[in-house]
């Protein structure tokens, strides 16, 4: 299993970012994908009470039709060994030509994404994310978001979205939240997904001054907390999505933030790395 074909010319990933024992990387052979799947199915169906088709409960996988087409992000902790066992994080990449393939993106299911297709340079869907418990560190998403942003990178992308959740599926419960969203995240009309009709549950549920902002930010996922700090938006309208028991809304994030921030960390190693070099050139032997 610790066998990896070499990297293509047109392979889409870009090595692998280390930071002490994990790393992050696409995966790159069958069974790492399978080990993905396996973790979507701990994290969404045991542990957050998802309800799994009978094909997943006797796999024990969480898999799609989308798995085929697009790219998994892996982060990986090398101190497990080589196998299955080192896959303790991914994300789901779909990109314009994945999308094809399948007909469509994941989210269409559930929001007109008219708006995202219409847009004028590439584009990205972001999905499936999950985290092993015992990594779910500040470390291990930031270790995600510098894989994420070493593909936006790549290959140029200029604007990403995809469905996030929010645990449960009484919007009441969530009303502070996401009223919090409706009022200080929309996004604009030009980039506004709008959740289907039979689908699509009112957001604005509470006046904007009787939003406790700091508690309402608290109450969202951490990884929701990191589109916005990324500049990021959400469309019109949440989705109660009864097989993940969740309410799902639909993020919206240019990339400028993201890659200028990968720019510069990638600079910052590179003149690192040219000042190592002119230290040790200038070091007697």
């Amino acid at each position: 299993m610790s066998d990896q074909p070499p990297m293509r010319a047109d392979d889409p990933g870009f090595g692998e970012i280390r930071a002490q024992t994990l790393g992050v990387r696409l995966a790159e052979a069958g069974w790492e994908r399978d080990a993905a799947q396996a973790l979507r199915y701990r994290v969404f169906y045991d542990e957050m009470g998802a309800h799994p088709t009978p094909a997943m409960a006797a796999t024990r996988r969480d898999f799609d039709t989308f798995d085929e087409a697009a790219d998994h992000l892996l982060v990986l902790d090398h101190a497990r060994g080589q196998g299955p066992e080192t896959i303790v994080g991914t994300y789901r990449l779909m990109r314009r030509a994945a999308a094809a393939r399948v007909g469509r993106f994941y989210s269409a299911a559930e929001y007109d994404i008219a708006p995202l297709l219409g847009f004028d340079g590439q584009v990205l869907e972001l999905g499936r994310s999950c985290v092993d418990a015992a990594y779910r560190t500040r470390g291990t998403l930031q270790l995600l978001w510098r894989g994420i942003a070493a593909y936006v990178f790549k290959h140029r992308i200029d604007l990403m979205f995809g469905c996030a959740s929010l645990p449960g599926t009484d919007p009441d419960a969530l009303a502070a939240p996401l009223s919090y969203l409706w009022h200080n995240h929309l996004a604009p009309p030009a980039l506004r997904p709008r959740a289907l009709p039979g689908l699509h549950v009112p957001m604005n549920r509470m006046a904007p001054e009787a939003i406790n902002a700091r508690a309402a930010l608290g109450e969202l996922p951490p990884l929701i907390k990191g589109y916005l700090r990324l500049g990021g938006f959400v469309g019109d309208g949440a989705v109660i999505d009864a097989q993940f028991n969740t309410t799902d809304v639909c993020i919206v994030v240019k990339t400028d933030l993201v890659t200028d921030k990968y720019y510069r960390h990638y600079e910052r190693r590179e003149r690192d790395a040219v000042d190592a070099e002119g230290r040790a050139a200038a070091e007697p032997a």
